[in-house]
């Protein structure tokens, strides 16, 4: 049975607190093992120290941070000949900031540090100001596209 008929970010119900769709899909990556009642208060609690941090509105922090570190091309490996080449592809908006979601809520627990609280709110902040490891990782795929830019063109590796 195909599972690609359905959109999978089409059912995104709104955040009961902070009623909003965003915020309820960075909750929904937080948890491991299952434990989505424990993860509500990490992005809630960053959320709160982001508000109280830059004193205006929180939401649109995540929102900013979001849009920043949603990548434009992406790189697939192509075998050709024995040779496998990197060739850059155009990213959808869809595919990209899916991928800028679930980097954003891997970037903090890169971060160093035991308290987990705080991480979630300093990397979005840090994303919303073009820094960050989530952001770093967006420039090293862009880098790497731009390297092998040369195979983007041809028939060859499409």
């Amino acid at each position: 049975m195909s599972r690609r008929s359905r959109a999978r970010g089409a059912g995104a119900k709104a955040d009961p607190i902070y009623r909003n769709r965003l915020v309820n899909t960075l909750v929904r990556h937080v948890p491991r093992n299952g434990k989505k009642s424990l993860a509500h208060g990490i992005p809630h609690s960053a959320l709160r120290n982001v508000g109280q941090e830059t004193r205006n509105n929180p939401l649109s922090v995540p929102h900013q941070a979001i849009r920043r570190v949603t990548p434009d091309v992406t790189v697939k490996a192509r075998r050709l000949s024995g040779s496998t080449y990197q060739v850059p592809t155009e990213m959808g908006s869809a595919r990209g900031k899916a991928l800028a979601i679930r980097r954003s809520s891997w970037a903090p627990r890169k971060r160093p540090g035991r308290d987990t609280a705080p991480k979630p709110g300093l990397e979005l902040m840090d994303a919303a100001r073009d820094g960050g490891n989530a952001t770093r990782r967006k420039e090293e795929t862009r880098r790497i596209a731009e390297a092998n830019r040369a195979f983007a063109n041809s028939r060859l590796y499409q």
